[in-house]
């Protein structure tokens, strides 16, 4: 049996894609406190962090998702459900950092990037050593 059962993979996916939500959801309440329109992306700078933190986890998430799906099933799944609870935890350290002073997300920023540079660096190692 896998580590957090047999559906640790589904669940760490499920988990990121809801830290997506709930960050949409705080654009949502931001356009109303600061008094930003839809399709308006910028204006108050409060606003605008809000804005970035969901982009930026967007952007993310499309290198994390397929990643952290190949490295699972074919490098470490445990390794790789590890690494994924990790990323969802570095994003709420990018959110809060940014949120509070756009120079605070620097250490949600790095984590994420290695979190990701791993998934993908590992997967592609693994697979070439397996295919030569």
């Amino acid at each position: 049996m896998h580590m957090y059962g047999t559906h640790g993979l589904e669940i760490v996916t499920l988990l990121a894609l809801l830290e997506y939500s709930i960050l949409g959801a705080m654009v949502g309440r931001a356009r109303q406190k600061y008094g930003v329109e839809a399709p308006a992306t910028t204006g108050d700078p409060d606003f605008e962090r809000y804005f970035r933190v969901h982009v930026n986890t967007l952007e993310s998430l499309i290198v994390f998702i397929p990643a952290l799906w190949i490295f699972s099933l074919t490098v470490n799944y445990h390794f790789g459900v590890a690494l994924g609870l990790l990323f969802v935890i570095a994003r709420i350290i990018y959110a809060s950092g940014y949120l509070s002073a756009p120079a605070k997300r620097a250490p949600g920023a790095i984590a994420t990037f290695a979190i990701n540079a791993i998934l993908v660096l590992g997967s592609l190692i693994w697979i070439a050593i397996k295919v030569l």
